[in-house]
């Protein structure tokens, strides 16, 4: 493998460990702040039970995304110097801007909601947990404005190879980023949803009897079942843009070769791009042209209109986008079958009358948002290639002249040092969740006026 190959692993690699907390912090900050809010209005000891424990779910996260943030940017500069160097007056300035209006936000604040409990009022507090949720979400929103901007290139002007702004609102709003920001967004609220639902679940099979997490378990349901209808909604809509945008990358998604209308939507196939063919398809007649362009005889564009003369390939790998979007989409359905099918079952019973066998799916399910979202992230960020900013920048031009042996050193590393760090990051979530279902009865109770609360993380 050569230079250009590794360093897109590498950065990969740094970019998929990097995205899975932040996608956590975002939807996890806004959880908090409900927590809280409930705890104020019912003074009911179980929401701020639950807002103890998740807070510390929170830092943990939170503290991994700033670590993995870190040696991400340090890639930019030492393995895609094209990057800055052809569009560096426009991601230079975004980047920054999350940094100045998200960052900072979150630091300044994030000390007064783990620690401020009972030395601040109680409103103080909660203002606190508002404006880290608040600083969570503008980090996503600068960030995904950026991507989407690569994908969908407004408001600029080449000058010299080089990229100058010329109308920074149609660069902040350009045609994806609110379709690409919502279904970021509703990702990241599934995440947290199942996340709390499953570990949750997990300590109820170890014998939580405080309530608690009942409690959180029917709320990471609910929102999960609340949310991923529209979230289906949104990837429909997200779907339609991006054919209108990236026309090829919905080829490969779908696994079509030849334009033209009635086109099935493949639930399996083997896309062989040598022969430039699928082996073993089964589809459903017609579904990919009813799903993109709401008519049967719809036409779906083809992946042998984006080759050029020379032979030139000028769409994304097929079988990456094409399988990692079915994954999107099966751990979607997977995810709408369960919350659904729970949500139902305590309508009609009750909580209680949810079994172990339940329970053990949802401690299944415990990190599939994970899933859905870097299967999601592949699709679109495998689908942008050969381009690194559609139509301005290829991945090739953008790559630093530097040995591949040190490419693959540093990757080498860093993989080891992520699933060490992973395998560390879940063994101390579940520890904490283990810990919290055998502590019926060791917990303080909480005050309830309003200028303190206990300690966020007592000495046990």
């Amino acid at each position: 493998m050569d230079t250009l190959i590794l360093s897109r692993i590498q950065f990969g690699a740094n970019i998929s460990f990097h995205i899975l907390f932040p996608t956590i912090t975002i939807a996890l900050g806004w959880m908090l702040l409900f927590f809280k809010l409930r705890f104020s209005a019912t003074h009911d000891d179980r929401w701020m039970d639950a807002y103890r424990f998740w807070v510390k779910v929170f830092a943990l996260s939170f503290a991994m995304g700033v670590v993995s943030g870190i040696t991400m940017s340090f890639q930019f500069g030492t393995n895609w110097p094209g990057f800055m160097e052809k569009v560096g007056n426009i991601a230079g300035p975004l980047l920054a801007y999350e940094v100045l209006t998200a960052f900072f936000l979150e630091a300044v604040f994030l000390g007064i909601m783990l620690f401020g409990f009972n030395r601040v009022p109680s409103w103080a507090h909660t203002g606190a947990t508002f404006l880290v949720a608040f600083g969570t979400t503008m980090s996503a929103f600068w960030i995904i404005v950026l991507n989407s901007w690569m994908h969908t290139p407004t408001g600029f002007e080449m000058r010299d190879g080089v990229a100058h702004a010329t109308d920074w609102a149609a660069i902040v709003f350009n045609p994806s980023m609110p379709y690409r920001l919502t279904h970021m967004l509703l990702a990241s609220g599934l995440t947290v949803a199942f996340l709390i639902a499953g570990i949750s679940a997990f300590r109820l099979l170890r014998g939580d009897k405080t309530g608690e997490a009942r409690l959180t378990m029917k709320t990471g349901v609910f929102l999960g079942a609340l949310l991923i209808p529209i979230q289906i909604f949104m990837g429909d809509l997200h779907g339609l843009n991006t054919l209108e945008h990236q026309p090829q990358k919905v080829a490969a998604m779908e696994g079509n070769w030849d334009t033209g209308g009635n086109v099935p939507l493949l639930l399996f196939a083997l896309p062989d791009e040598e022969a430039r063919e699928n082996r073993f398809e089964i589809g459903i007649p017609n579904g990919a042209s009813l799903i993109l362009t709401h008519k049967a005889n719809g036409v779906v564009p083809g992946l042998n209109d984006f080759v050029a003369e020379d032979g030139t390939v000028l769409h994304p790998p097929v079988s990456a986008v094409f399988w990692s979007f079915r994954i999107m989409v099966g751990t979607g359905l997977a995810m709408l079958a369960i919350s659904w099918g729970l949500t139902f079952m305590i309508w009609r019973r009750g909580d209680d009358s949810i079994g172990k066998w339940p329970l053990r799916g949802l401690v299944l399910m415990s990190f599939s948002g994970w899933l859905a979202t870097l299967a999601g992230w592949y699709t679109t960020e495998i689908g942008r290639q050969p381009w690194l900013v559609q139509g301005v920048l290829s991945t090739k031009e953008a790559v630093a002249d530097v040995p591949a042996p040190m490419v693959l050193g540093t990757l080498i590393a860093y993989l080891v040092v992520y699933a060490l760090l992973m395998a560390a990051y879940v063994g101390v979530i579940f520890y904490l969740a283990n810990r919290a279902a055998n502590s019926e009865g060791t917990r303080p109770k909480l005050p309830r006026s309003g200028a303190a609360v206990a300690e966020v993380l007592p000495a046990e």
